[in-house]
């Protein structure tokens, strides 16, 4: 087998071993070449290959990426009719809480099993910031306090999947915080559960983790649910439809 070869079939395993998570960018040839003791002419045309083949991509003045298995955001509302269906349904909300319950514990029970020192300092500073943001507009530190969790499982599947719900996550978000947040009493206790979920990954307890995180989303459901029992009318966000303009998280 060629060098290059065993180059890039090391960088695949990488991906897989989710050392290089989907849609991020990859280091340059010169960390390449350092890291794995090669010439920058071979981690070159490792790279191309991979190219070749669509494992990864690049772009002009950007650098190169892992390509993701799923359409984007933009993508998925653009040739989903079943985007439509679903945003327009009353059920839909709880449905993908019940969904982000079951992969979000999965998530943070592998974050506590396999986080590296590196992802503990990642999943710590998103927790700080989470913590400092105004709660009115908090959706943005939300997102980077949950993704660290979900890249810190390392398992590239678990990525994607969520990754392909995003437009529909982001949706869910918005609406807990535009109605919870709101509420002190509420919004305190979120804090507390985001909180749990911290320090039971921070301290290696997967099964902790994960019944914190489950407890959580099952939570801002139950609140949205109790809040429609009393008569109120719940301030339902639409799925976005341009990623340009929904930089706000994908989790509460």
């Amino acid at each position: 087998m060629a060098i290059s070869q065993e180059i890039s079939c090391r960088l695949e395993q990488l991906i897989l071993d989710g050392g290089l998570a989907p849609e991020h960018k990859i280091p340059s040839e010169r960390q390449l070449a350092a890291r794995l003791q090669v010439s920058r002419s071979v981690i070159r045309e490792a790279l191309h290959e991979l190219q070749g083949r669509g494992v990864i991509e690049t772009h002009h003045g950007k650098g190169s990426f892992v390509s993701s298995l799923v359409f984007s955001s933009r993508e998925l509302c653009a040739q989903s009719p079943l985007t439509h269906l679903f945003e327009g349904h009353t059920r839909t909300l709880y449905d993908i809480l019940e969904v982000r319950e079951q992969l979000e514990g999965q998530a943070a029970y592998l974050a506590a099993q396999r986080a590296t020192d590196l992802d503990r300092y990642r999943i710590t500073k998103a927790f700080r910031a989470l913590e400092e943001t105004d709660p009115l507009s908090n959706a943005r530190p939300d997102h980077g306090f949950h993704q660290a969790i979900v890249e810190a499982s390392h398992n590239p599947i678990l990525v994607h999947v969520l990754s392909s719900l995003k437009s529909m996550l982001l949706m869910t978000v918005r609406t807990s915080v535009a109605n919870l947040n709101p509420r002190a009493d509420v919004y305190k206790k979120i804090v507390i559960q985001h909180r749990k979920i911290h320090e039971a990954i921070i301290a290696g307890r997967p099964a902790s983790a994960q019944k914190a995180a489950m407890a959580h989303v099952r939570f801002v459901s139950k609140a949205m649910r109790d809040m429609e029992q009393e008569g109120s009318a719940l301030t339902r966000i639409p799925i976005e439809r341009d990623t340009q303009h929904s930089q706000e998280g994908a989790h509460s």
